[in-house]
């Protein structure tokens, strides 16, 4: 019989470091790889990471201009038996990111069914919590819209705004399953309420965002030319009316057109705005800054041309584009009409508001109370955008070889299933 040689247990019998690290490096690279199948893996390759990076970008951009804009508004409000720490609102913002950030990304993980649901439920409390603003609310600077108490106070209209665009997007959507349900009608109706809910705290501004947002979806939608064209005759009518028989936008208006007043803001945030010339003059150095009502908030953008110069609010604007530009991009394969609907929606909001307050920081647009997204202070407001973009993550998550298999049919009945 043959010997056997022994196993050789030696060290020298171990693999060498070249037989190990291939293996290694094969693990790591399996970790969120194209074969790794765990849901972080798959939400990984589904996000739209450029998207992600863009809003991120504008969240950094909007630390640096809260450090810049804070000691303004301190200032202002230090008395002399108190004095605000210069930089008080930029530790608080960087508190509202640093917590706001985790809610996106969670949000964004959720399935689309169960980030409709979240929506839809959203948009029922925050519609409650708007109805008992005018009871329960407290008023700051002449305007009741906040509710809560110390840390806790809210603003329902922050809140209500991404969730009213999907549930709105959900109602209009069902529209293609019964062509005989009253959807329109009952959007409407939603919308008035809201209107009138937020036109008594006085809110002209968000009233504005809401009608803009119903519009944007009645567009996509698919309603006739003749019937958009009845909208926007009937918008242009709100306003007017708005302007004649509503103080407050009587008010921001005569401002905005003849100047002068206590309300002359947008003359202050021009003047700003065009200080620093294109490069600005310096982080800290700006001196306009400090005539402004609310450097940190409305007026941020005025800041930021005084003391990073024009050519930055151009770059901050072209963000803004960018984003905008991206979303509709991640939709020209979608199919499902609730998800365009909703993302339609969501990025009206977004692109509406940022819209909005670059012009009133120009002298483009009345005074409006309107914030900067990602880049102006605020706590409801940035929770409340990051629920929003958390959504838009959500709903634009999508497999980029699905669509391409020639193994998949469409069912209308069942949506999208492998033969």
């Amino acid at each position: 019989m043959n010997d056997i040689p022994a196993k050789n247990t030696t060290p020298d019998s171990l693999p060498d470091s070249g037989q190990v690290l291939p293996k290694k490096r094969f693990q790591l690279n399996s970790r969120l790889g194209r074969s790794d199948r765990t849901p972080l893996a798959i939400w990984f390759w589904e996000l739209d990471r450029v998207l992600l990076g863009l809003i991120l970008t504008l969240v950094a951009i909007g630390l640096i201009a809260v450090a810049a804009a804070s000691p303004a508004t301190t200032l202002k409000q230090s008395t002399a038996a108190v004095t605000i720490e210069p930089l008080y609102y930029f530790y608080r913002q960087l508190g509202w990111v640093i917590v706001g950030i985790p809610i996106m990304l969670v949000v964004s993980m959720l399935p689309k069914e169960q980030a409709r649901r979240l929506a839809i439920m959203g948009a029922v409390a925050a519609i409650i919590l708007l109805f008992l603003v005018p009871i329960f609310g407290k008023t700051v600077n002449g305007a009741q819209r906040w509710i809560g108490y110390s840390f806790a106070t809210v603003q329902p209209g922050e809140f209500l705004k991404p969730f009213y665009a999907v549930s709105v997007a959900w109602l209009l959507s069902l529209r293609v399953k019964d062509p005989s349900l009253p959807v329109i009608s009952l959007s409407v109706v939603l919308t008035g309420i809201i209107a009138i809910l937020l036109l008594m705290q006085p809110n002209l501004g968000q009233t504005i965002i809401f009608c803009g947002i119903w519009f944007a979806m009645m567009m996509v939608s698919g309603l006739s030319a003749r019937l958009i064209a009845a909208v926007g005759v009937g918008g242009v009518g709100g306003l007017l009316g708005a302007y004649f028989f509503y103080p407050v936008a009587t008010l921001r208006i005569n401002s905005w057109l003849f100047g002068g007043g206590e309300f002359d803001q947008v003359m202050f945030a021009h003047k700003a705005l065009t200080g620093g010339g294109l490069l600005g003059t310096g982080p800290g150095l700006g001196t306009a800054k400090f005539n402004l009502p609310e450097a940190h908030t409305d007026y941020i953008f005025s800041v930021i041309g005084e003391e990073f110069g024009l050519l930055a609010c151009i770059a901050i604007a072209l963000v803004y584009l960018a984003i905008i530009v991206r979303v509709f991009l991640r939709l020209l394969d979608e199919e499902d009409n609730f998800i365009i609907l909703a993302v339609t929606g969501l990025t009206a909001q977004f692109g509406g508001q940022a819209l909005i307050n670059m012009a009133v920081n120009l002298q483009l647009f009345p005074s409006k109370g309107m914030t900067l997204p990602f880049v102006s202070y605020g706590g409801s407001s940035a929770l409340a955008l990051f629920c929003g973009i958390g959504l838009l993550l959500a709903f634009t998550r999508r497999n980029p070889y699905l669509d391409r298999s020639h193994y998949i049919s469409a069912w209308p009945e069942k949506g999208r299933i492998a033969v």
